[in-house]
């Protein structure tokens, strides 16, 4: 154990770990005020370890961003012994619950990183991390994302879900392309709500350099993903079933892409040696399905999106003239002036201004965090495109065209890495 790691942890914290002693499976919970949610899930994730695990030492780890709702309260006040009736199963062992506030706003990334240094102390063999958003999970889900760990030797467990076709556009039209096209491993969800991990990955991410980097380690869950990728660590899917639903504001895209793709463009200068060599792509082992779609009517503002779209491009005109290659913003300002029936942002189009950005990133031509915050309106304008190209399409039509979105990525990387060599 590393004093730099034992220093951010509370004495308090240190001495529960202690009493605990080595455990077999870690079940690391980050809350912030999760009060109304968070009974319920320990209740399910005891559930889950008594009828996958009854013979291993468990413990839960709450690393809480300064909860005033009493949230750390609930986690550590829930009997094992409630679980046990609805189950009729016993643990053979203690199964203990523990919570330490690791600050007083939440910081996803300091919650990981009192998770792993928990995990790394207690010599866990394996481990997962639960979303306290997750309202609808299901025992099931820890021997999904535990099991091929414990008994298989998988290092990472990414989940698939069964979601609306218009649920994820993030994902969907950016972050899978892209990191499938860029890493070479078609996994669904690189930055999981929740995911398994081994004690030995667990360790190696502990040690790398992404604590003080000044970005408080967001999208942290991602960097982990990248991390096993490029580390050659073992990797596959397990479907999970139906995801919660969070609604979430058009407001929110800004901080969401700063999580995500800001998360992404900054791997790829110390990850460049990796995915520079890489072509084609590969898929991930997957138990289950790989994904799954739902169809029944959801309201989207397309008007909205448009109009946003149309907007940013006008009002931000100077910002892209350092960003984009002229080819690229006179498109975009032409398909701007279009009505909402003739609008197309086609696939080819998004990938060239998507890698414009990231070499442009690279470069730092402009403040990143406003490059970052230029891409919001465009990625509104691509979202408008797929809505339109899939309000009829049936499950099969929507895969294939993210399928097809995926290899205009995998063939323009030529681009990105042209772009990447002639900015040096």
């Amino acid at each position: 154990m590393k004093l730099a790691e034992e220093s951010f942890l509370t004495d308090d914290f240190l001495r529960q770990l202690i009493n605990v002693g080595e455990v077999d499976i870690l079940v690391g919970l980050p809350t912030h005020n999760n009060a109304k949610t968070i009974g319920s899930i320990v209740h399910t994730i005891q559930s889950g370890i008594l009828r996958g695990f009854p013979r291993e030492r468990a413990v839960i780890i709450n690393a809480d961003g300064g909860s005033r709702d009493g949230t750390p309260e609930l986690v550590t006040g829930v009997s094992i012994d409630d679980a046990r009736p609805a189950s009729n199963l016993y643990a053979l062992r203690t199964f203990h619950s523990i919570s330490t506030k690791y600050a007083s706003s939440p910081a996803s990334g300091v919650a990981l990183r009192t998770i792993l240094a928990a995990a790394e102390l207690l010599r866990a063999k394996a481990c997962v991390v639960m979303s306290p958003e997750s309202a609808n999970i299901e025992p099931e889900w820890l021997s999904k994302l535990l099991r091929p760990i414990y008994d298989d030797g998988f290092d990472l467990v990414t989940p698939t879900y069964r979601r609306h076709k218009f649920e994820g556009l993030l994902i969907t039209n950016l972050l899978y392309p892209m990191t499938r096209a860029l890493y070479g491993l078609r996994i669904r969800e690189a930055y999981p709500p929740e995911f398994g991990f081994s004690g030995h990955l667990g360790s190696q991410f502990l040690g790398q350099n992404v604590w003080n980097d000044g970005t408080g380690g967001a999208g942290v869950e991602l960097r982990f993903t990248l991390a096993a990728i490029t580390g050659r660590y073992l990797i596959c899917q397990s479907f999970l079933g139906e995801k919660d639903h969070v609604e979430r504001h058009a407001a929110d895209l800004v901080p969401m892409l700063r999580q995500t793709v800001g998360t992404l463009f900054s791997a790829l200068e110390p990850d460049f040696p990796v995915w520079s060599a890489v072509a084609g792509s590969q898929p991930a082992p997957t138990t289950g399905a790989d994904h799954e779609v739902l169809l029944e009517p959801l309201r989207v503002n397309r008007k909205r999106l448009r109009e946003m779209f149309s907007t940013g491009v006008a009002e931000l005109e100077s910002v892209f003239q350092s960003i984009l290659s002229p080819s690229t913003l006179a498109e975009l300002q032409r398909i701007a002036r279009l009505g909402e029936e003739e609008f197309h942002y086609p696939a080819e189009l998004w990938v060239r201004t998507v890698y414009e950005f990231a070499a442009s990133y690279r470069k730092s031509v402009i403040s990143r965090d406003h490059i970052i915050q230029a891409l919001a309106p465009l990625f509104r304008g691509r979202v408008f495109t797929f809505l339109m190209e899939n309000r009829n399409a049936s499950a099969d039509d929507v895969e294939n065209n993210i399928e097809a979105l995926c290899l205009e990525f995998e063939r323009l990387k030529p681009y990105l890495l042209q772009l990447w060599k002639s900015r040096e």
